[in-house]
């Protein structure tokens, strides 16, 4: 590709996307509200740019071939404070990828856009729509404007279902796992099969205790390799028994199933230092 554009480049998980994607193409354009970072890769150029600017927007993937989707605000929050970056920012996207003729948006969607449904049920990707937090409903969102955009203007999507993209540390993580390199080979799959049309695929390891099916998402030969299950033993004796009534533990999204509407999830979920430093 001549040119990739990424946005959420200074979060947590587009930090460790940047490197790979600048081998992928001649040209990446990382992007993020925040100012550019102190170093960048061969190839790549920063943009400071916000999602809910439309004409920044369109102006910022005039030429792209692709762009990956993973900027916007990360956690829980009130609707008000999601509009701007996780509503309209998703929105002026898809929409300036049609204005450009952006072959494809890869997309960081979540797990909470079900997250209210229950592990035991082990779903695929074509179950319905069952966000936790407002959070979890801009994903929704996101992935009901990728379907449309696809079947009314062409422009193809893969939504990624991220899981648990963080080092293990909690009973929940045992089975939602995505390893960094998992994650990384995701992207890249998204980026290099030939045709994805609208696409969904959950993003999470090779993990023995997995709680969805990504049988129907094959045909983006994502072959994730890391397995939780090394961490299991530790995590399980230092937790004990869980409360099966509790939907912190029943639900695919895990405290994001609990909390109050509009009040922070990240807190519960235990990261690491270095999880957390990359934030």
């Amino acid at each position: 590709m001549k040119k990739l554009v990424l946005t959420g480049a200074r979060g947590r998980l587009g930090s460790y996307l940047r490197e790979p994607l600048s081998k992928l193409c001649d040209e990446l354009v990382s992007t993020d509200i925040l100012e550019a970072p102190t170093s960048l890769h061969d190839g790549e150029r920063y943009v400071q740019a916000d999602l809910a600017d439309l004409p920044a927007m369109e102006a910022l993937l005039e030429g792209a071939d692709m762009v990956v989707h993973f900027g916007a605000i990360g956690d829980e929050a009130p609707f008000e404070t999601l509009l701007g970056p996780n509503f309209i920012g998703a929105y002026n996207i898809w929409e300036a990828a049609y204005r450009n003729g952006v072959r494809r948006v890869v997309y960081a969607s979540s797990i909470h856009a079900v997250g209210m449904h229950k592990k035991t049920d082990f779903i695929g990707i074509d179950a319905p729509h069952r966000p936790d937090t407002f959070y979890g409903l801009a994903k929704c969102f996101a992935e009901d404007l990728a379907s449309m955009y696809w079947d009314k203007r062409g422009v193809e999507a893969v939504c990624m279902r991220i899981l648990s993209a963080a080092q293990p540390t909690n009973p929940r993580a045992v089975g939602t796992w995505l390893s960094y390199d998992d994650l990384i080979h995701m992207v890249e799959r998204a980026i290099d099969t030939p045709i994805v049309g609208f696409s969904v695929v959950y993003g999470v390891s090779n993990n023995d205790r997995a709680p969805v099916d990504n049988t129907k998402a094959r045909h983006l030969g994502y072959h994730p390799k890391d397995n939780a299950e090394a961490y299991a033993k530790e995590i399980y004796a230092e937790y004990g028994p869980l409360d099966p009534q509790d939907a912190a533990n029943m639900c695919h999204g895990g405290p994001f199933s609990t909390i109050p509407l509009g009040e922070s999830g990240l807190a519960a979920l235990n990261l690491n230092e270095d999880d957390v430093a990359k934030s």
